[in-house]
């Protein structure tokens, strides 16, 4: 399956929660889900949306994109605002609770209908909100290293120049980021490409995915690559990277870097070199495009190693990310 771009909506007035309701449960229809599942999208929807209106100043973003897992497909939805955050996410969970004089059944229904639901709220800074569906609550089989994704194309473009990609090893799990170089179509294309060849390279190391995709890229504009090699087993990352894809390993004792060279994978690279890193048991492993800054730490927001991997790539998309270029953020963390 190609790796599909998230929709984002801005919601913040009443008039835009059907409209938000409206492209998710068509998303969830086209995802292949039955129309008690798309119900149950819509609801979710609906409730996230208007809690943005109702309880955030200047609104906020609905996300929603599909997720592949284990070869189910299923649907992510995430609610990301800018607000004072939550006080007690425990008690606005339990039905009853309101702030709005509302019914107070929001947060309280969206994780009884969702198959997975989490939440990040911190105050000063905004809510991340994810609710996860399934076909007929169909939820596959536990992986050991979990991933999430926020993939979205430069507003107003048609396709996104960035992609990504994951194969499943026993110990964990190759990733790779592409970011072609612009945006639109011969972005996507040189982009796509990288994926394309990197699919073929289940036991390959991160350098010689590299290598592979530099050979395959030289008859497109090329792209910025970064792949990381994770060994939950190890407790390790093997990571090598050409251009401007960031990867670091966050939420354990330190922040660490990962180092990439310069260059651009299907015109000039210099010498392509793997790096080895430890990754501890409570840290998450990060790659990024340039459409997100890399300035960010996770100091700032207290609990967030413990959340949902795609929670933790939409707070850094809503918190980092640039409205001038495309952006994908990818998430790894071992199963808990």
């Amino acid at each position: 399956m190609e790796t599909r771009c998230g929709c984002l909506v801005r919601v913040e007035e009443e008039s835009q929660v059907g409209d938000a309701r409206r492209q998710f449960a068509r998303l969830a229809t086209e995802l292949g889900f039955d129309e008690t599942d798309a119900g149950r999208v819509a609801l979710v929807t609906t409730e996230m949306a208007g809690n943005l209106v109702k309880h955030t100043p200047g609104g906020g973003h609905l996300l929603a994109q599909p997720r592949l897992q284990e070869g189910v497909l299923g649907m992510d939805v995430m609610a990301l605002d800018r607000g004072p955050g939550i006080p007690s996410v425990s008690a606005a969970l339990r039905d009853g609770f309101t702030t709005a004089g509302s019914p107070g059944t929001g947060l309280g229904a969206i994780s009884r209908v969702a198959d997975r639901f989490d939440i990040q709220s911190t105050a000063g800074l905004g809510t991340a909100i994810l609710a996860r569906f399934w076909p007929r609550r169909a939820e596959p089989a536990p992986v050991p290293v979990q991933v999430g994704a926020v993939h979205l194309s430069k507003p107003r473009e048609s396709v996104c120049g960035d992609n990504w990609a994951i194969l499943r090893r026993p110990e964990g799990a190759l990733l790779m980021v592409a970011d072609g170089l612009g945006h639109g179509p011969g972005a996507a294309e040189a982009s796509n490409e990288a994926v394309r060849v990197f699919r073929g390279l289940a036991d390959a190391t991160p350098v010689r995915v590299l290598e592979e995709v530099h050979a395959a890229l030289r008859s497109t504009r090329g792209a910025a690559v970064s792949v990381a090699a994770l060994d939950a087993e190890r407790g390790e990352v093997r990571f090598a990277g050409v251009g401007n894809v960031a990867g670091s390993i966050a939420g354990g004792a330190r922040e660490q870097s990962m180092v990439s060279h310069n260059g651009t994978a299907g015109h000039q690279v210099g010498r392509l070199q793997e790096f080895v890193y430890p990754w501890p048991a409570d840290a998450m492993v990060i790659l990024h495009s340039d459409g997100v800054q890399a300035r960010w730490s996770f100091s700032r927001y207290p609990g967030i190693a413990g959340r949902d991997p795609v929670v933790v790539a939409g707070i850094l998309y809503r918190d980092f990310g640039r409205d001038t270029d495309d952006a994908t953020v990818v998430v790894a963390r071992r199963a808990t």
